[in-house]
């Protein structure tokens, strides 16, 4: 099969799962959600510690796992907020574990930046699509709409215009392939889903904070891209892994989602819009 039909076809697949699972129900979300969150700290852990450490990886995911299941049941209001501090419980004993074999105390930081990087972000995400009892996807998908929308718009921005009109590099040490009209046109695609998201009503605030809102998105999708590339790049890889044919791993796919989705939710919070 041709490479390009090849990547056409796994994306139309993996959009279709991912807005699949914010409209259909928690049903579908949450086993979904929980792949997300394995897989991804499974491959920064292969780019990173490789096959060392094995035990304390899978103590890691099931401690993020665990904090998903608790934010799950404390935003749909089974449990109180105070039980969020088992996750604290939980983060002391894989400390106790890194006393108790400090044989290479590296492996262990890299264990500790995958739950803070990748576990906690996830992990906090049932907050976003549970009010109560009730399951409500439209705020994530908007999010993800305004993510992929930036990413589209960098990628043609920066083939149209990167390579000869504008061809000075965002970050030429990190990733040499980004160009600064790939970043314009990424802030100006995420500006324009942002607003017709507000038109058809799934970002119901007024249209500065929408603008804002997609503004800060942005940016922190960006650095989310160059904070997952500047790992690869230390561990001499392309991709996160090879679980989606012709676009890498899981991780190479939600990299700008890992910042971008806090800044934005943490934006609504401090104004009170949500």
């Amino acid at each position: 099969m041709n490479t390009t039909v090849k990547r056409s076809l796994v994306g139309l697949v993996f959009l279709a799962v991912m807005v699949g699972s914010l409209l259909w129900g928690q049903g579908l979300w949450i086993p979904v959600f929980v792949v997300i969150l394995t897989e991804s700290m499974w491959e920064f852990f292969s780019i990173t510690t490789g096959a060392k450490r094995r035990p304390a990886h899978w103590a890691a995911e099931a401690l993020a796992c665990a904090l998903f299941i608790l934010s799950m049941l404390v935003a749909e209001e089974v449990l109180p907020p105070a039980w969020m501090s088992l996750g604290l419980v939980g983060l002391m004993l894989l400390m106790l574990v890194m006393v108790l074999d400090h044989t290479d105390f590296k492996d262990y930081a890299y264990i500790f930046t995958a739950l803070l990087y990748i576990g906690l972000p996830v992990a906090l995400s049932p907050f976003m699509v549970f009010k109560g009892e009730t399951f409500d996807g439209t705020l994530m998908l908007a999010f993800f709409i305004v993510i992929w929308a930036s990413d589209t718009g960098a990628y043609c921005f920066g083939m149209l215009f990167g390579q000869k009109l504008w061809p000075a590099k965002l970050c030429p040490a990190i990733s040499p392939k980004k160009s600064w009209a790939g970043a314009v046109g990424g802030m100006v695609a995420s500006l324009l889903a942002a607003y017709i998201l507000k038109l058809v009503g799934w970002l119901p605030y007024s249209l500065v904070h929408v603008l804002i809102l997609a503004a800060v998105m942005n940016v922190l999708g960006v650095f989310g891209d160059l904070f997952e590339s500047l790992w690869k790049r230390q561990a001499g890889v392309k991709d996160s892994g090879n679980l989606l044919p012709g676009h890498g791993g899981l991780l190479d796919r939600f990299d700008s989602s890992l910042f971008a989705m806090p800044a934005g939710y943490v934006y609504l919070l401090l104004n009170g819009l949500i």
